[in-house]
């Protein structure tokens, strides 16, 4: 199979590129909070409890790891353009069915629905990027690929609360739907720049053929390896604000603003990220490997108890920052790690391990939360990172094997 890749490219036809993939990303990452940021109001709308709220994210989460485990053979066969403009019109009418909902079952059907739409992303995204965009350039285009998703987090409150408050909920999710259906009418547009290959399977790779590469080892280490560092995300983004009000008895405001400031530092690691992974290409897993223990020795440190409120709000930030830096090494490691002609199928199955760790970090935190052992949750997330750790140099280790 050839790729559309040049190495003379010119850098604005990769920014194009780069652009029109970060747009859909973000929109991706927009998609994770329509749900949660409604929670207080489906609790007076239709009375429902904190298990129920918390399920319909497990339904969102378990449709959409199952989902991203599949598209990438759908993008592989069909192309990735088709596959993306499907899950934004998927998105745009989940949104839809969530301002219609009058009982928890359309908020079911709504939550289902976007994880439908959320599942493809990342094995579209990243068959664009390494097949459209110069190989020199990867790393910045991995770097604003994170940066982006990180944006669409930022914007999502602002967003939906936004409209919430200028009209209701309901013109807030059809506000939401209108937003993804623009991005589709753009992309559409733009179609060139996002044009891919389909994969031909009688000149791929052996590790390309069917379910194939399933039986290559290195695959499933790229799996754990989201799984163990996804779970530790799910801790900072479901339980970081509840931690820091108990442990140090700070206002709500003030641990908001952390977590907010923890996704700033994250995006802003990734800028840097990007200089990195382009620089040290070859060495990926070990900047990951260093990236993630510098972030478990500072989570390790807010979950001791040893620092007052202001340094512990601070240092976790700062663990933003390390995980972001090694973002964009982070998906080098898989570009390397993936076989020829198996892009869509590789990242559509590692990428499935961060709908796993979303899915299952919750249920295994939320009892130590419930037994108030704050502090052993940001403890056992840093540990939990610590594995990951190992598991990103078993990566490395097997990709050169394989090589």
């Amino acid at each position: 199979m050839t790729t559309l890749t040049q190495t003379d490219t010119p850098w604005r036809d990769d920014v194009a590129v780069i652009g029109l993939v970060g747009l859909a990303h973000a929109s991706s990452h927009f998609s994770h909070l329509l749900l949660p940021l409604m929670f207080p109001v489906f609790m007076k709308t239709f009375g429902l409890s904190y298990s129920e709220l918390g399920f319909l994210m497990t339904v969102f989460f378990v449709v959409s790891g199952i989902g991203q485990a599949s598209a990438g053979f759908v993008v592989d066969r069909f192309g990735a353009r088709p596959v993306m403009y499907g899950s934004l019109l998927v998105l745009s009418l989940a949104c839809v069915v969530a301002s219609l909902a009058q009982s928890y079952a359309g908020l079911m059907l709504a939550a289902a629905m976007l994880g439908a739409g959320n599942c493809s992303f990342h094995p579209v995204d990243f068959t664009i990027l390494n097949q459209r965009v110069s190989p020199p350039r990867l790393g910045y285009a991995f770097s604003a690929h994170g940066l982006t998703g990180n944006l669409g987090w930022a914007v999502a409150p602002v967003f939906m609360v936004s409209l919430s408050a200028m009209f209701d909920w309901r013109v807030a999710y059809l506000g939401a739907g209108l937003a993804f259906l623009s991005i589709l009418l753009l992309l559409v547009w733009q179609r060139d720049a996002l044009l891919t290959h389909v994969v031909d399977h009688k000149e791929a790779a052996d590790g390309a053929h069917t379910l194939a590469f399933m039986k290559i080892p290195v695959v499933w280490w790229c799996f754990g390896f989201f799984f163990l560092s996804t779970m530790t995300l799910a801790v900072v983004q479901s339980f970081s604000v509840s931690i820091l009000q108990a442990m140090h008895n700070v206002t709500f405001e003030a641990a908001t603003m952390t977590l907010t400031a923890y996704m700033l530092c994250a995006a802003a690691g990734m800028f840097v990220g990007g200089f990195v992974a382009a620089r040290w290409p070859r060495q990926s897993d070990k900047v990951v490997a260093i990236c993630m223990t510098v972030a478990a020795v500072f989570m390790a440190l807010c979950g001791s108890g040893l620092f007052d409120a202001t340094a512990t709000m601070v240092i976790l930030a700062a663990t933003g920052l390390a995980i972001g830096v090694g973002g964009p090494s982070r998906d080098m490691m898989i570009k390397k790690a993936t076989p020829k002609g198996a892009t869509g199928r590789v990242y559509g199955m590692v990428y499935s391990g961060l709908d796993v760790g979303f899915a299952v970090s919750p249920v295994i935190f939320g009892v130590f939360m419930d037994h108030g052992w704050y502090g052993a949750t940001l403890l056992g997330a840093a540990l939990v990172l610590l594995l990951s750790v190992l598991v990103a140099l078993g990566v490395g280790r097997r990709t050169v094997q394989a090589a």
